[in-house]
């Protein structure tokens, strides 16, 4: 609830009556079973306008969620993996046409599988490609020669990732790169392990590993202090449960994905940039918030406001959008940077604004910025393969007509 003292922050405060029922959508989302537990924020003009949560992080247990929980982000991750190389990006020390294999060499002399064959790449794969999943990497999967392959890696890290061979990050990343590209990089958009690549591109250009740059240089300055690749001991059980839903009600999920381990016990060999943060809703909410402040939050300034207005901004051609909108939840949207960037809300399946930007997870995390009205929304549960649902849509909807 926010507190107004003068007549500017009365134009910061949103209709609470209307955002009173997010948390009856909340309990229904647990009432039905749709998730287990959920928790949701909404902040606006630099303050909390409400904070809801419903149900259970551990079912057998009987814990309830609470503000602390812990979720497994998967795709969240993306955004702070690109604000990471946009601390590069300003210090010099990358620019985006560089070729990825000048990073890592299992990107050299790339090829693309056709429907003639394997022929060479038309140009190399570019950091920038990897911003904008414009590389011709894919996601494990079935539908090509690269999501095959692809597949078979991330098979075999799953099968190492308790053993003393347990494949790094660089390592897996160099294989990957010599695995055939779906297309040739730039002709089109699709949604793969670019995140990944650019946290070992990360890893070589800062000489530290991927997690202790975001620690020294995202986490700790925006005392994010429950984020990170793994859940220490002391924290373990305030780590949700993961579960699923294959027809026969709420189960708990305890498999590892994308060469990721489902109890984070552990901090891992291969620390994923797409997919292998942890974090907590208002750990996460101080990086939003860093984000829709230009780059500061609390008196720490990690990027100028010039990158964050750059990074935020849609940077794909018109022409690719089309691919981005095969994804309904994406009706509207263009892509840069590892979020999507909302272009067209008329497009759009739900209440929208132009310029608003974020992402979500596959286990249900989401966020959006919109800075058009100052206002972040964020929202965490742990279901798998949720992403953006109806549910998130209602909620969105609650919230942007709350925008008094």
């Amino acid at each position: 609830m926010c507190v107004l003292s003068t007549e500017s922050e009365v134009k910061n405060c949103m209709n609470q009556q209307k955002l009173s029922r997010l948390q009856e959508l909340l309990w229904e989302m647990t009432e039905t079973s749709f998730v287990s537990g959920v928790n949701c924020m909404v902040l606006q003009g630099g303050q909390e306008q409400c904070y809801y949560e419903a149900g259970m992080r551990d079912l057998a247990a009987g814990l309830p969620m609470t503000r602390d929980t812990i979720f497994r982000l998967y795709s969240m991750t993306k955004p702070v993996t690109a604000a990471a190389a946009m601390i590069l990006l300003e210090e010099g020390r990358i620019d985006l046409y560089d070729p990825v294999s000048d990073y890592l060499p299992g990107f050299c002399n790339q090829e693309v599988m056709t429907d003639g064959g394997l022929i060479p790449a038309k140009r190399p794969v570019i950091i920038q490609d990897l911003l904008n999943m414009t590389s011709g990497l894919t996601y494990p999967g079935e539908g090509c020669t690269s999501e095959i392959r692809t597949d078979q890696l991330m098979d075999e890290v799953i099968t190492n990732l308790s053993s003393s061979h347990a494949l790094t990050t660089r390592e897996i990343m160099n294989r990957l790169g010599r695995i055939p590209l779906a297309f040739h990089p730039g002709e089109k958009w699709h949604y793969g392990m670019s995140a990944d690549v650019l946290g070992a591109v990360i890893e070589v250009v800062s000489g530290m590993r991927f997690g202790d740059f975001l620690r020294q240089r995202i986490f700790e300055p925006l005392n994010m202090f429950d984020t990170g690749f793994f859940v220490p001991p002391e924290k373990q059980s305030r780590l949700s449960k993961a579960y699923q839903d294959i027809g026969k009600g709420l189960e708990e999920f305890h498999f590892p994905r994308l060469g990721i381990s489902n109890d984070m016990k552990t901090p891992p060999a291969f620390e994923s940039g797409g997919a292998g943060l942890v974090s907590t809703i208002d750990d996460y909410a101080r990086f939003a918030q860093m984000l829709l402040q230009r780059g500061s939050f609390e008196n720490v300034t990690l990027l100028s406001p010039q990158t964050v207005d750059f990074m935020t901004n849609a940077h794909l051609a018109p022409a690719l959008d089309t691919y981005v909108w095969q994804w309904e939840s994406l009706s509207g949207c263009s892509y840069a940077n590892l979020m999507r960037i909302m272009r067209d809300p008329g497009a759009a399946i739900s209440i929208s604004r132009h310029g608003e930007f974020g992402w979500d997870g596959w286990m249900g995390t989401y966020m959006t910025i919109d800075p058009a009205d100052d206002m972040t929304l964020l929202l965490m549960l742990q279901k798998t393969d949720t992403g953006t649902t109806a549910y998130t849509r209602k909620i969105r909807n609650i919230v942007f007509s709350a925008l008094d």
